[in-house]
C-alpha cells in the first residue's frame, strides 16, 4: 500500500474539519459551536485546524459554501437545460425544495449564515451557486420566450427569495405540497403571452 502524499493528508484533514464542523453546526448552531469541539470531533489537532483555517468563521464559511455547492448541484442534475424551458423552471423549483429538506441545510444557508458571514458574503456564495444556477435558467427561459423578458437580476432575487421563504416556512412545519402550488402558480404567472 502506497503512503499518501502531503496533499492527500491535507485534504483528507480538511474535509475530517469541514465534516465534524458540519455536523457540530446543525446540531448545536454556529455561536455553540467551539474549536475545541470541532477538533475533537475531527480527530485532529487545534494547530491543523488553524493550518486550514483562519479560525472558526472561515471553517464555517467552508461548510456554508460546500452545502450551497451540493444544492446546485443537486437542483442542476435534477432539472438539467431542456427546450422546455417552463417544466425546467418547474423542475428546478421543486428540486431546490428537495436538496434543501437534508436535515441542517436550512440553518446553515439561511439563518445561521447570514448572521454568522453577513448578508453581503451569503449573497456571494449564492451567486456562485443557487442563484446562478437559478439566473441561467431564467435567460434561458426568457430566450426561448417561454417567460416574459423582465430585468433578468431582479427577477432572480426576487424568485429567490421566494423560495427560500418558502423552505424556512417548510421547515417551521408547513406543507411542502402547498408551496408547490403556489410557487407554480407564480412560476406560470410569468408565462409569456402565447406561450
Amino acid at each position: 500500500m502506497q503512503a499518501r502524499t502531503n496533499p492527500e493528508r491535507s485534504a483528507a484533514t480538511k474535509a475530517q474539519l469541514i465534516a465534524a464542523a458540519r455536523a457540530l453546526f446543525v446540531e448545536k448552531g454556529y455561536a455553540d459551536t467551539a474549536t475545541p469541539d470541532i477538533v475533537a470531533a475531527a480527530g485532529v489537532t487545534r494547530g491543523a485546524l488553524y493550518h486550514h483555517f483562519a479560525d472558526k468563521q472561515a471553517l464555517f464559511a467552508a461548510v456554508v459554501e460546500r452545502e450551497a455547492a451540493a444544492v446546485a448541484d443537486e437542483v442542476e442534475r435534477a432539472a438539467p437545460f431542456s427546450p422546455d424551458a417552463m417544466g425546467m423552471l418547474q423542475t428546478g423549483g421543486r428540486a431546490y425544495l428537495q436538496a434543501m429538506r437534508v436535515p441542517g441545510r436550512t440553518r446553515l444557508l439561511l439563518i445561521d449564515g447570514p448572521a454568522a458571514l453577513g448578508r453581503a458574503a451569503m449573497d456571494e456564495v449564492h451567486n456562485r451557486h443557487g442563484s446562478r444556477s437559478l439566473r441561467e435558467g431564467l435567460a434561458a427561459a426568457m430566450e426561448a420566450r417561454a417567460i416574459r423578458t423582465l430585468p433578468l437580476d431582479a427577477l432572480t432575487v426576487q424568485l429567490g427569495a421566494m423560495f427560500d421563504a418558502a423552505i424556512l416556512a417548510i421547515e417551521y412545519g408547513r406543507q411542502v405540497e402547498e408551496h408547490m402550488e403556489v410557487l407554480g402558480a407564480l412560476m406560470n404567472g410569468l408565462a409569456a403571452p402565447g406561450a
